[in-house]
């Protein structure tokens, strides 16, 4: 291929896709919003064919740009290892540092912890995106994803970084009119609050007893008037009595030291929702990654009840 790509074009047009126009690119690399055009133009002269397919309003990867994009962010990142390897025996972490997190999570815990970091590390420069669900183990947009349940997938590192239960919790007023369930049977009575969260059924609790020889796990198809896709808002609509909601523990302990919100059917096990550090393996390695994981680590081993 010559010089059809070149060695600053591999930036430029991995700042592009994560922007999504021209307009927001110029601002993140500094420059005007025709410049950013007459770059791409002369990327896609010199491949001879379209990276990008650009309307009016929207902006989207060719299947070309795609390989294009792919093969950017991997040289960005070895470049980017590389760096830090060679920087390692100085023992100070530097460079970007790209974290994923669920939304309330994310902003509750893992903000706060980015702030300390930083202050001890002022070489790292910290990206936090907070998305509904995690973002796919091989996707290449972050460094570090803080996420709930085991990752799937062996072609990652991962590191446990503190128990965590799913509980079932609803407010006394909400169990004072609607009755209290005895087995999990009488959930499908109930208004359960819905939570379109990952690749999990919606709708389906999964629960076990705690103690028993016939320690079966029953599926329970609950229904109720609301639903959403941010936890947040799940808790909040159980803690005006609107129903009962499965969350994990970390999210509502506050509210059940408090009194807002009790426990439902605490006598049954629901599945465990452990919080973990998930990092690409190429960045095993790196001290940055490193330093961030033991520090979350070493926050989260603290008792949570």
């Amino acid at each position: 291929m010559g010089a059809a790509i070149q060695a600053a074009d591999l930036g430029f047009f991995a700042t592009l896709a994560a922007a999504g126009n021209l307009s927001a690119a110029g601002r993140e690399l500094g420059i005007s919003t025709p410049a950013v055009s007459k770059h791409l133009a002369l990327m896609e002269s010199r491949v001879g064919v379209p990276l990008v397919n650009r309307t009016t309003r929207r902006m989207s990867l060719t299947p070309e740009g795609e390989l294009v994009l792919a093969h950017a962010r991997r040289i960005l990142g070895e470049i980017d290892d590389l760096q830090h390897l060679l920087g390692a025996s100085k023992g100070e972490p530097q460079g970007l540092l790209r974290v994923n997190a669920t939304l309330g999570f994310g902003r509750a815990q893992v903000a706060p912890l980015i702030a300390r970091f930083v202050k001890r590390h002022p070489k790292v420069e910290v990206q936090l995106q907070l998305s509904v669900n995690p973002p796919p183990l091989t996707d290449d947009s972050f460094d570090v994803c803080i996420r709930f349940g085991a990752p799937p997938d062996a072609r990652v590192m991962a590191r446990l970084l503190a128990p965590n239960r799913r509980l079932l919790v609803a407010a006394p007023s909400y169990l004072a009119r609607a009755g209290e369930p005895k087995v999990p049977g009488d959930l499908s009575r109930h208004n359960c609050i819905g939570i379109r969260q990952g690749d999990e059924a919606y709708g389906l609790w999964r629960l076990k007893p705690l103690r028993g020889k016939d320690a079966r796990e029953q599926a329970i198809k609950t229904r109720g008037t609301l639903a959403t896709n941010d936890g947040e808002i799940a808790v909040q609509w159980a803690l005006d009595g609107l129903g009962i909601v499965m969350r994990a523990e970390w999210d509502v302990v506050r509210y059940l030291k408090s009194g807002r919100l009790v426990t439902v059917l605490p006598q049954w096990r629901t599945p465990d929702a452990d919080i973990y550090a998930v990092w690409p393996q190429r960045h095993q390695h790196s001290t940055r990654v490193r330093a961030f994981v033991e520090m979350v680590a070493a926050a989260f081993a603290r008792p949570s009840g």
